[in-house]
């Protein structure tokens, strides 16, 4: 069975969520602004309220990370004031303090979430994670799975794990199928070693991120017409790996 064609296809690219970061630590705030940008998010940081204000004003965010302990406005104060001005913005606060008081007062400030220094990265995405979905629901707005991804002379029908070239089925093996449905989970979005190395493995298996390096080479000499030169499997420098696909449900 070959995959379904459109003369006028339904196309459309995937919306990275937008993340703003307030935090007065310079350092902090840069690994959380490369971290962040490197899972796919749009990243803004600030050093302070004032500049945070201003974002707020003129772009629209789909999630403020907020330092608590600062010189100048504490985060309690500005979630405060945040809810007070009728912003609605889930809020996930940081802070370098454990105690559970701490946290009950960020959350009656009006912050959504809490999460203690230091902390797993990893962990932090999975709060924002969380947090994104909850605002989903709450919204009804609930993300369609793409059924399938074209790109150039490829289709990949993700409901039946298998790849076409026009009408011709193209052999994967697994690992070669795992890695490029890894990419496909976010099309058009930039995706780390680690993350496409746990989507394609799962967290259990054991190896240097730097082995995906290896598959993307391979997977590219079976799609790309010249690997050295990509056009659907990109290399997006210091981040990780992108499929450039246009996205069909």
């Amino acid at each position: 069975m070959t995959p379904e064609s459109s003369d006028t296809p339904a196309v459309h690219r995937e919306k990275a969520h937008r993340i703003i970061v307030l935090d007065d630590e310079l350092e902090l705030r840069n690994m959380l602004l490369r971290f962040l940008t490197s899972e796919g998010y749009e990243v803004r940081a600030v050093a302070d309220s004032a500049k945070l204000d201003r974002l707020l004003e003129r772009e629209p965010f789909d999630l403020l990370v907020l330092d608590l302990m600062m010189a100048h406005e504490d985060g309690l104060s500005v979630c405060r004031r945040l809810r007070a001005e009728g912003h609605t913005i889930p809020i996930l606060m940081l802070t370098a303090r454990g105690d559970p008081l701490d946290r009950v007062v960020g959350l009656e400030s009006g912050a959504d979430d809490y999460l203690a220094k230091p902390f797993l990265p990893r962990e932090l995405v999975a709060r924002i994670r969380a947090m994104l979905r909850r605002q989903q629901m709450l919204h009804g707005d609930t993300p369609s799975t793409p059924e399938r991804l074209r790109f150039g002379e490829f289709t990949l029908d993700l409901q039946r794990h298998q790849l076409w070239r026009g009408d011709d089925p193209v052999e994967l093996n697994s690992a070669e199928r795992l890695l490029l449905e890894a990419l496909a989970a976010t099309p058009n979005r930039a995706v780390s070693r680690d993350n496409l190395l746990v989507r394609a493995r799962g967290r259990g298996y054991d190896a240097n991120a730097r082995s995906i390096d290896v598959q993307v080479l391979r997977l590219r000499q079976i799609i790309e017409a010249q690997p050295a030169s990509p056009r659907h499997i990109k290399t997006v420098w210091g981040l990780g790996y992108m499929l450039v696909a246009d996205v069909q449900t």
